[in-house]
């Protein structure tokens, strides 16, 4: 997976250990792979392992954004 563009961005998100900037991470990775998929758009698809990579990422960060909101909240409660 290392020779996708998105991927150095996708994993700044993942490595993010300061939860008030880990947003904004997830936001620019998203945006990386929602820029990639449009990209495929033009270009008939891509490769199908980096469709699969792509779909992975996402999935990915969608845990990742439930943790944040988890954090969040128990942010508010404390």
């Amino acid at each position: 997976m290392t020779g996708y563009k998105w991927h150095e961005i996708y994993k700044a998100a993942l490595l993010e250990t300061d939860w008030s900037k880990i947003g904004e991470r997830i936001q620019a990775a998203e945006s990386a792979l929602h820029e990639r998929k449009n990209e495929f758009d033009l270009n008939h698809g891509g490769t199908p392992e980096e469709n699969r990579a792509i779909e992975d990422a996402l999935n990915g960060l969608r845990v990742l954004q439930n943790d944040v909101a988890r954090w969040q909240g128990s942010q508010r409660a404390g």
